[in-house]
């Protein structure tokens, strides 16, 4: 399952960089000397986060290879986070009544000069997508989490042997037997 959600995590990632090279808002300005203007805002301008949102998802996938246990869970609570925050800058695209004065702002159009804006929703239908992805992969690294168990480490305490094990000849034992023609298994036989 791990493997899984890696996958997952690592094709949202690449999601938001191909969300943040397309037109998200596209400016129409008139300085009244000139031709008319249109300026193009991608996602990496109009949403500032989504390539740092891309890179924590490719690290997020890079770590669930190196932890396990409540870590494990502490990594797939703050990729759900990053995925919550991926739904907002997708959802506030839609949301926003005017846009406007935010793009005029971003794309260094003088608000006098200002025409009209234009919303291109492909960005923000692909984020969407991402933060859907990146939840599911999210799920799946709690549920890995949950199901994996703890390897033994090599300086773990490990439980005092049973009576039987205490009692039961350690290899060393055994070859000596062997080699002195005595059958290591039976207790009464002395070599006969």
């Amino acid at each position: 399952m791990i493997r899984i959600s890696q996958l997952l995590l690592v094709l949202s990632a690449g999601a938001l960089w191909v969300a943040s090279r397309m037109v998200w808002v596209e400016v129409q300005s008139f300085d009244g000397l000139g031709q008319p203007k249109a300026t193009a805002l991608n996602g990496a301008s109009w949403s500032t986060a989504l390539v740092p949102l891309a890179v924590l998802l490719v690290a997020a996938a890079l770590a669930a290879l190196a932890v396990r246990g409540w870590p494990l869970r502490l990594l797939a609570v703050l990729v759900a986070a990053a995925s919550a925050g991926m739904a907002y800058l997708a959802i506030s695209l839609w949301v926003i009544r005017d846009v406007a004065v935010r793009a005029a702002h971003l794309g260094d159009v003088p608000l006098t000069n200002l025409v009209g804006t234009q919303r291109h929703y492909g960005g923000a239908i692909v984020t969407l997508v991402a933060a859907v992805v990146t939840l599911v992969g999210a799920v799946l690294l709690v549920r890995s989490a949950a199901r994996a168990t703890p390897e033994p480490t090599r300086y773990e305490r490990r439980p005092a042997p049973s009576p039987q094990e205490a009692a039961a000849p350690s290899e060393r034992a055994i070859w000596d037997a062997l080699d002195e023609g005595r059958d290591p298994t039976d207790p009464d036989n002395k070599g006969r």
